[in-house]
C-alpha cells in the first residue's frame, strides 16, 4: 500500500475493501476532512492525517470487517493521528489552530457519525472560497480539499503542471494562515456575499466541466460530476437557501441534456437537433421543483433565473415548442439583477428567436464592440448561425472562420468546421 500525489495506492487491498475505500473517498472525504482540520491546527496537517487514516483503512478494514458507517470511522481514525501529531511535537496546546475561532476540547473522541457537525463543511467551503484569495485560488482549493482530487488531477484540470499547480495551492494555503483568514461560516450580515462567491466557484467547476475549454473532447464529466456533487453539498448543508436551490436546480436542468449533446461519433449536436428521448427526466423534474423553490418569496437571484430559462428548454416538447418569448422576458429580468456581457449575448440570441433573426443579429453585432467579448467564440458563431437564416452564407463564413479562431475545444473545431464545409457545399 502506498499513496503518491495525494492518491491512495491500493495494491494490498482485497478489490471488495479497495472499492469501499474508494468510495468513502468519493463520498466521505470533504466531512473527513473539514471535521479533522478543527483538531489538526492546520490545513496541511488535516490533509496528511485524513491521506493516513484512509490508508489505515486499506489496511484494517481486510480483517476488522467494512464498517457501517465509513464516513464515522474515518473521521475518528483521522482525529486520533491529527492529535497524535500534535503529541508527538508536544506542542498541542501552542499549535491549536487559528482558523479554529474558538476554544474547542478535542481530547477525547467520541464516535461520531457526519450529522453530527453540520457545519465542518461548511466551514471549509466559506475558507476555501474567501474573497481574499484568488479565483483560480478558490477553485483550486475547492477542488483539492472538498472534492479530494489530488495535485495533478487539480492541475489537469486547469491545464497547468503539476508544479505549478501544487505551488498555486501551497500558497493559498499560506495566504490562509498568514491573513488568518477564519475557519467558521460568516455572520449572517455577510452570508449574503460570501455565499454568492461560493456559489460562483462550484458554479465554475460545473461549467468548465459542461463544455471544456480546451482538448479533445465537448465536456469534462469528472468536473461536471464535481459540480454537481458541490451543489447537492451545499443543498444538504444549507436546505433552505433559495440561491443554493437555484444553482443546484441550474446544474440539474443544464446537465440533463448531456448524453444528447454529442453523437455516437462524438460530435457536438446543437440543442436545436438533440433526441430529446435521451434527455434525464428524472433530473428535470428535480431542477423544475429547485425552480419553483428558489423563485418563491423574494426577487429571484441570478442562478434561479438561469434555472428557469433552462428549465424552459427542457420542458419543451421539441425546438419549434420553445417559448422564446418567455425566455427573453426571463433573461431581461437576470440583465437586471446580473447584466455581465455573457448574459447580454444570451439575450440577444434570445431576442434572434423571439423577435426575428434580423433583429438578433443587430444585437449580436452591436456586442462585437464589447471588449470583454472580443475573443468569445460564442459571440461570432451566433453571429454566423442568424446569417445562415438570413442566407447570407459568405458573411456567415466569415463569423465561422473567426470563431475557429478562438475555438480551443477540438470537438467544438469540428463542428465549426462543419459548418463551413456546408456553406462551401
Amino acid at each position: 500500500m502506498a499513496r503518491t500525489g495525494g492518491e491512495l495506492m491500493p495494491e494490498a487491498a482485497s478489490p471488495e475493501v479497495a472499492a469501499a475505500v474508494a468510495d468513502a473517498h468519493r463520498r466521505e472525504w470533504a466531512f473527513v476532512l473539514a471535521a479533522t482540520v478543527r483538531v489538526a491546527g492546520s490545513i496541511d496537517a488535516a490533509e496528511e492525517a485524513v491521506q493516513e487514516a484512509y490508508a489505515s483503512a486499506l489496511a484494517t478494514w481486510g480483517t476488522s470487517g467494512i464498517p457501517r458507517n465509513p464516513g464515522a470511522w474515518l473521521t475518528v481514525a483521522a482525529r486520533r493521528q491529527a492529535l497524535d501529531m500534535h503529541r508527538r511535537a508536544a506542542t498541542a496546546q501552542r499549535a491549536l489552530p487559528k482558523l479554529l475561532g474558538r476554544e474547542d476540547d478535542d481530547g477525547g473522541l467520541p464516535d461520531m457519525a457526519p450529522e453530527e457537525v453540520p457545519d465542518d463543511r461548511l466551514r471549509l467551503i466559506f475558507t476555501c472560497c474567501h474573497p481574499a484569495l484568488a479565483l483560480d485560488a478558490r477553485v483550486a482549493l475547492t477542488l483539492r480539499l472538498l472534492c479530494g482530487l489530488s495535485t495533478a488531477e487539480v492541475a489537469r484540470a486547469f491545464l497547468v503542471p503539476d508544479a505549478t499547480m501544487a505551488a498555486r495551492i501551497t500558497r493559498a494555503k499560506k495566504k490562509i494562515a498568514a491573513a488568518n483568514i477564519p475557519y467558521r461560516v460568516p455572520p449572517a450580515a455577510e452570508m449574503p456575499g460570501r455565499l454568492d462567491g461560493v456559489l460562483s466557484v462550484v458554479y465554475l467547476v460545473y461549467t468548465t466541466g459542461h463544455t471544456a475549454p480546451s482538448g479533445a473532447d465537448l465536456m469534462r464529466r469528472d468536473l461536471a460530476d464535481r459540480g454537481l456533487e458541490l451543489a447537492r453539498m451545499l443543498r444538504v448543508l444549507l436546505p433552505g437557501d433559495r440561491d443554493v436551490a437555484g444553482l443546484l436546480a441550474l446544474v440539474l436542468l443544464t446537465g440533463a441534456r448531456r448524453d444528447a449533446r454529442v453523437d455516437d461519433q462524438h460530435e457536438v449536436v446543437l440543442l436545436e437537433n438533440q433526441d430529446r428521448s435521451k434527455w434525464d427526466r428524472q433530473a428535470i423534474a428535480e431542477g423544475v421543483a429547485l425552480v419553483r423553490e428558489s423563485l418563491a418569496g423574494r426577487p429571484p437571484g441570478r442562478f434561479a433565473l438561469m434555472a428557469a430559462i433552462a428549465a424552459v428548454h427542457d420542458e419543451s416538447p421539441s425546438w419549434l415548442d420553445t417559448d422564446w418569448q418567455e425566455i427573453l422576458g426571463l433573461y431581461d429580468l437576470l440583465m437586471d439583477r446580473w447584466p455581465s456581457p455573457v448574459v447580454r449575448l444570451n439575450r440577444a440570441i434570445a431576442l434572434g428567436f423571439a423577435v426575428g433573426y434580423a433583429e438578433g443579429l443587430e444585437e449580436l453585432d452591436v456586442l462585437g464592440g464589447d471588449p470583454q467579448l472580443a475573443r468569445y467564440p460564442y459571440l461570432a458563431a451566433a453571429r454566423g448561425d442568424f446569417l445562415v437564416r438570413l442566407g447570407r452564407p459568405e458573411e456567415a463564413r466569415v463569423a465561422f472562420e473567426e470563431a475557429l479562431i478562438l475555438t480551443d475545444n477540438d470537438a467544438e473545431r469540428r463542428f465549426l468546421r462543419g459548418r463551413l464545409d456546408e456553406l462551401t457545399g
